[in-house]
């Protein structure tokens, strides 16, 4: 942090402010005073009564010199690791001491292990993890600590509905910032910032971001553009809630070897990246404390394992753990004890950690080069679609050239609302993929709402996107590719279909 502390606390929300700490929570940490303490006062089942004798899990192996290539191609032969948890003794954390109840903030020896992760690859000055139960918790967590009715957030135009959605309940209206191949366009926050009307209500205090492999659209900031967004919320007094599930799926021009580090392709320059040859996160940027950021296991893991964090100031996780305290109570002990185990010395360690997210980021890159080698084979010649290259993620953003529909149309004149019928010819393009077998993604499910009345440039006018994925199987992507060539072709012929009685 800075030398002198900046004070944040007016960007809590009417429900933080109101929220009181949860007493029998603040008589567990004093029970916790010091050691051997006798307690009459805890309700929790004794840990002899628990039905577990021990936990073993066999996980990959590390030690091989590409950990996620050997998994996938030994099958159930593979090289594995085992860590083994009993109800007494453990490397770090004993089945009896993982299922006791805890804090909002999650077992101290979780907390302490995602601390070092976050240490290891951010070095943030002064931060306190808050577990949570994966990225859609945490990031629905921060929605509530800072919004309150009435309050405007400021979010990427295309965005993830799903978490987007999550904060209209709490009365907050989203504010879209536009963005293009390389993210948020600074230079247009800056302009939504400077050129605020009053009568819209109070200025936008949080910013809502995805910064690495953005979904839906696969754009990776800058770390120049970066730098500017973070300059902006320190004039602006903004939060920054950084969304950042696919950091470890970064891509270079080479594979991900310990011994080379090239610089992601979306990198300015290899000295601007982190230690560990990634771009710098905006926590890692952060003096003032306002930087709030969410980390997801889901992407390096299992989506199912539910586990993440928020790194934030130790005035957020405060707030943070009295909100968690009052309402989903701290994550599972599974998860919980697994990660700590597998990030700690009978485990993967932290090395571990890093060799396995460097073999899974090579994986993936070889996915993202297969799929657009057939997107040059089965739609590019066609003309009629651009696909931009994601630096990091899952996701290929595909523009659809729509405007070269024979039924395109356009509205001179009109100043509000729609001016094409993109929306329109959108539709059909995707039930006509439908008919024939695949399933997209539409920009219409991402776009932010927005106010006809402030929008001077309709997004029902930019709808012309689709997300494809190549996260699945090469089989998919070869038969998915050319039913969406086949697909364009029929849309583009515009002819019309015989109807069956």
């Amino acid at each position: 942090m800075t030398g002198t502390p900046v004070d944040l606390s007016h960007h809590l929300s009417q429900e933080a402010r109101l929220r009181k700490p949860n007493s029998m929570k603040e008589i567990w940490r004093l029970a916790r005073r010091k050691p051997n303490m006798i307690s009459l006062a805890n309700g929790d089942p004794h840990s002899s009564l628990y039905p577990i004798k021990s936990l073993t899990f066999d996980v990959a192996s590390v030690t091989e010199k590409d950990p996620v290539a050997t998994w996938r191609a030994g099958s159930s032969s593979a090289p594995s690791h085992s860590i083994t948890s009993s109800r007494d003794e453990a490397p770090v954390l004993p089945v009896r001491t993982a299922f006791q109840y805890t804090t909002g903030a999650g077992l101290t020896e979780t907390q302490q292990a995602v601390t070092e992760l976050t240490r290891f690859y951010h070095n943030p000055p002064d931060h306190v993890a808050t577990l949570s139960l994966g990225n859609g918790d945490g990031v629905t967590k921060c929605f509530r600590l800072l919004g309150s009715p009435g309050d405007h957030f400021l979010a990427d135009e295309f965005t993830f509905s799903a978490l987007a959605n999550a904060a209209v309940p709490h009365g907050v209206k989203w504010v879209s910032v536009k963005i293009d191949e390389g993210g948020l366009i600074p230079e247009d926050l800056e302009n939504v910032m400077e050129n605020w009307s009053e009568e819209r209500g109070p200025k936008p205090h949080v910013l809502y971001t995805v910064p690495c492999g953005q979904n839906p659209t696969g754009s990776t900031l800058t770390v120049e553009r970066r730098k500017k967004i973070y300059e902006l919320a320190r004039r602006f007094d903004l939060l920054i809630i950084e969304d950042d599930p696919y950091y470890f799926l970064q891509y270079t021009s080479k594979p991900s070897t310990p011994e080379a580090q090239p610089a992601p392709a979306g990198s300015d320059s290899q000295s601007a990246l982190s230690p560990r040859g990634l771009a710098p996160s905006f926590l890692s940027l952060d003096t003032d404390g306002r930087v709030l950021r969410v980390d997801s296991f889901s992407k390096v893991f299992a989506p199912g394992m539910r586990l993440g964090f928020i790194t934030s100031s130790p005035f957020f996780h405060a707030h943070l753990v009295a909100l968690t305290d009052s309402s989903t109570q701290h994550p599972h002990a599974f998860g919980q004890l697994f990660l700590t185990e597998l990030l700690g010395p009978a485990g993967w360690t932290l090395a571990g950690f890093d060799a396995w997210v460097r073999s899974l980021r090579d994986e993936y890159q070889r996915r993202r080069d297969f799929f657009l080698g057939l997107f040059e084979k089965e739609v590019a010649p066609l003309g009629l679609v651009d696909a931009s290259v994601p630096d990091a993620g899952m996701f290929v953003w595909t523009k659809i050239n729509v405007e070269r529909h024979p039924r395109f149309r356009r509205e001179a004149g009109k100043t509000k609302g729609a001016t094409t019928n993109c929306r329109q010819l959108m539709e059909e393009l995707f039930e006509t993929c439908l008919d024939n077998g695949l399933v997209v993604m539409p920009a219409w499910v991402f776009a932010l709402p927005a106010d006809p009345k402030y929008d001077e440039n309709p997004i029902a006018d930019r709808m012309n996107y689709f997300r494809l994925t190549f996260a699945g199987t090469e089989e998919a992507m070869e038969e998915g590719l050319k039913i969406f060539g086949q697909s364009l072709k029929e849309f583009y012929a515009d002819q019309p279909k015989c109807i069956e009685n």
